[in-house]
């Protein structure tokens, strides 16, 4: 960690002119996302400001800018409906998702969490941006929407039977100055902010419709933890979701800053770093956060390259926060909803979803099935589920090309020499050699494929470990049960290649009881079929 407290001043010119972008960007969204969020437009700045500054100065990407996302919100707007809008409980749950996310960068989970497949990452986070257009379809007709993504639906045929027009129509110019924003005057005012401005003029002029209202400005409040016996439970699950989904949504974010910059970032200390800064940000009442994608490539397009500019990016939002609360009162909900609907149209993974019929149909399935988990039932299922089919997935894919490899390598991998032995000792005796690691999902099936080559006249099986790094107890016990099998019908069993390691775990495991392993170990298949030769002769 010392490491992230050194600076490079080398190029300040672009990390503040990086800085004062990105800070400018995520004006909107921070204010959209703390309304979403259930706690306010403030706790949305406040976490802006605390999360992208402690985590640009601790983290392991220098590039990127961290605030609240749309992952974020959509678990803290649950949060804050099941606790019926008890700030302090919802708080304890940012402080603790910090610490969690700290404890995953300490024992360094961050090299496992990049792991997560691509179909999964897509699924959720189109899932997520489903939602967050869910929760705002309500607020374009001029409705609060009731808070979670199923009632909100329920709720939509009600909203749109009394729509205020004025809303709609503030809604419908916000998201189209969003889309239609050149992209040439967007270096001097973001199509967001610029969307949001148009957006409150004209409901100056319009008929009455639901704005923000009197907002407190200035320095956060410290909040003192809380922990209340009943709801520690359902607290500590969504941090844990917090930390999780942050931890994914950070290090995603980290990718894109590094193909962008063609660095390589440090993952344990991007998540240790995102942690101090959602555990600093639920102290004083700040939502949580997590890099933030578009912000930093915003960063980066415009000159930042190192923490500064993430730094000086908070610098920008707590300039702003001493000032904001006057004017901001007057920002509709409704523009709030166009800018937050064109955020979750851009989380939707329509580039996969274009070209996801030309692709394997069963990453397809997984990727539709954890979008409608994450929509439908929530987050931490939907990822739980989709991690552990796509490992049941390419476990069982593994398991097939391991026993297509045992039917046929053992003739194409053959040499001369070893041809003609084979065709001398003709079907007295075979050989099965196992292609890789022999893992569990093959284990289940290898001594059926074994049996199934057992003929009449054959005397003797070879099995070839040469390619086998290791084993698994599974494995294990499938070479104990061809063994011992082959034993009962009077077949020897010869055993070639096998590594001291896989050895002892088999001798360890008590695996070994029907194998000669003093003479019936040889170092290579060859051996054991010139001493077979010379037996037979």
């Amino acid at each position: 960690m010392l490491t992230a407290l050194k600076f490079d001043l080398t190029h300040l010119r672009g990390d503040i002119y990086g800085g004062l972008t990105a800070g400018v960007v995520a004006i909107p969204l921070a204010l959209a996302f703390g309304v979403a969020s259930g706690l306010g437009p403030m706790a949305g700045m406040y976490g802006a400001i605390i999360v992208g500054f402690f985590a640009a100065w601790f983290g392991g990407t220098p590039t990127n800018v961290s605030g609240p996302t749309g992952p974020m919100v959509v678990v803290l707007a649950g949060l804050f409906a099941s606790l019926s809008g008890d700030v302090g409980l919802i708080l304890t749950a940012v402080v603790l998702a910090g610490l969690f996310q700290i404890a995953f960068g300490v024992a360094r989970i961050g090299d496992f969490i990049r792991l997560v497949p691509y179909p999964v990452v897509s699924g959720f986070m189109s899932g997520i941006g489903v939602i967050i257009i869910i929760l705002q379809l309500d607020a374009t007709v001029g409705h609060m929407a009731p808070a979670g993504t199923i009632p909100a639906l329920l709720y939509l045929p009600t909203a749109f039977l009394d729509i205020n027009f004025s809303a709609f129509t503030v809604a419908a110019v916000t998201l189209l100055v969003v889309y239609t924003w050149p992209t040439a005057w967007g270096k001097y005012l973001p199509s967001a902010l610029a969307a949001l401005i148009v957006g409150t003029v004209l409901s100056l002029f319009l008929g009455e419709l639901p704005i923000l209202g009197d907002i407190p400005s200035g320095l956060p409040e410290f909040h003192m933890p809380v922990f209340e016996q009943s709801a520690m439970l359902l607290v500590v699950e969504a941090a844990f979701i917090l930390a999780v989904l942050g931890s994914i949504d950070s290090l995603l974010t980290s990718l894109v800053a590094d193909n962008m910059t063609r660095t390589r970032h440090d993952s344990n200390q991007e998540l240790i770093g995102q942690g101090m800064g959602n555990a600093i940000a639920g102290l004083f009442g700040g939502i949580a956060g997590a890099g933030a994608t578009m912000r930093t490539v915003v960063n980066i397009r415009s000159g930042g390259h190192t923490k500064i500019s993430g730094m000086i990016h908070s610098a920008v939002l707590a300039a702003i926060v001493l000032g904001v609360g006057p004017i901001a009162a007057y920002i509709p909900h409704a523009a709030l909803a166009g800018v937050l609907i064109k955020v979750g149209l851009d989380i939707i993974d329509f580039s996969y979803l274009k070209n996801a019929h030309r692709g394997p149909r069963w990453d397809l399935a997984l990727m539709a099935l954890v979008l409608g988990l994450t929509v439908l039932v929530d987050l931490i299922t939907a990822v739980a589920a989709g991690v552990v089919l796509a490992a049941l997935a390419y476990v069982r894919q593994v398991a097939k090309v391991q026993l297509d490899e045992l039917m046929s390598r053992p003739l194409s991998a053959s040499d001369d020499e070893e041809m003609q032995l084979l065709d001398a000792l003709g079907d007295r005796v075979t050989v099965f050699e196992f292609g890789g690691p022999l893992s569990f999902g093959a284990a289940a099936d290898v001594g059926h494929h074994v049996r199934e080559r057992y003929t009449d006249g054959m005397h003797a099986i070879i099995l070839d470990f040469q390619r086998v790094p290791f084993i698994d107890v599974s494995a294990a016990r499938a070479v104990e049960t061809i063994s011992c099998d082959a034993e009962r019908a009077g077949k020897k069993v010869f055993i070639a290649g096998m590594s001291d390691d896989i050895a002892e775990t088999m001798a360890g495991l008590e695996a070994d009881c029907c194998l000669d392993m003093d003479g019936g170990r040889f170092e290579e298949r060859i051996d054991v079929l010139r001493a077979l030769k010379k037996e037979y002769n």
